[in-house]
């Protein structure tokens, strides 16, 4: 299952859409956002994506709760089951035991995937490019045996996503 990773999204309409219009031309069948939504017009993208969704409040999103019941919005930390496979989903990097097979979180606005003793800790960082002039999203693809991350990073000013490939194997349960 491919499953696309988007975070801090902040007042930048027109960069979350590339994002998501990424991540779903990259065949996304879910879509996670890991907090500071901060717009409503960002849970309508996914939405109008046609793509199953979740989505952590983040510092920046009080403002949302009085949406909570319209949209898939849950509070932190957030478990749930997706793929045969545990994920703990947050937006403050607060809880960070292993206890899931993948941790995903948001706010430092900086991607990280790193693999330790058998779970997954991914950030996708920032789609707004607001702390840096590079705007980044993450699709995770969950096969029985594998956890294949790509990161997706594209210039200001440019059209084309790079792209870098990470691979974990899973453990045998």
């Amino acid at each position: 299952m491919k499953i696309g990773i988007l975070s801090d999204t902040h007042k930048k309409e027109k960069r979350s859409q590339k994002v998501i219009d990424l991540l779903m031309d990259k065949g996304a069948e879910f879509l996670i956002h890991a907090g500071d939504i901060v717009k409503p017009e960002m849970l309508e993208q996914m939405v109008r994506s046609g793509a199953r969704y979740i989505a952590v409040y983040g510092n920046n999103d009080a403002h949302l709760h009085e949406l909570h019941n319209r949209y898939n919005l849950v509070q932190e930390p957030h478990y749930f089951k997706l793929a045969k496979t545990k994920f703990k989903l947050m937006h403050l990097p607060f809880f960070m035991s292993p206890d899931s097979e993948i941790v995903i979180y948001g706010h430092t606005h900086t991607f990280d995937c790193e693999f330790t003793n058998g779970t997954l800790f991914l950030n996708p960082g920032e789609a707004c490019a607001r702390n840096k002039p590079v705007s980044e999203c993450a699709m995770l693809e969950v096969t029985d045996t594998h956890l294949n991350v790509t990161y997706y990073s594209r210039a200001l000013k440019t059209k084309h996503f790079e792209e870098q490939h990470f691979s974990f194997e899973r453990k045998k349960k």
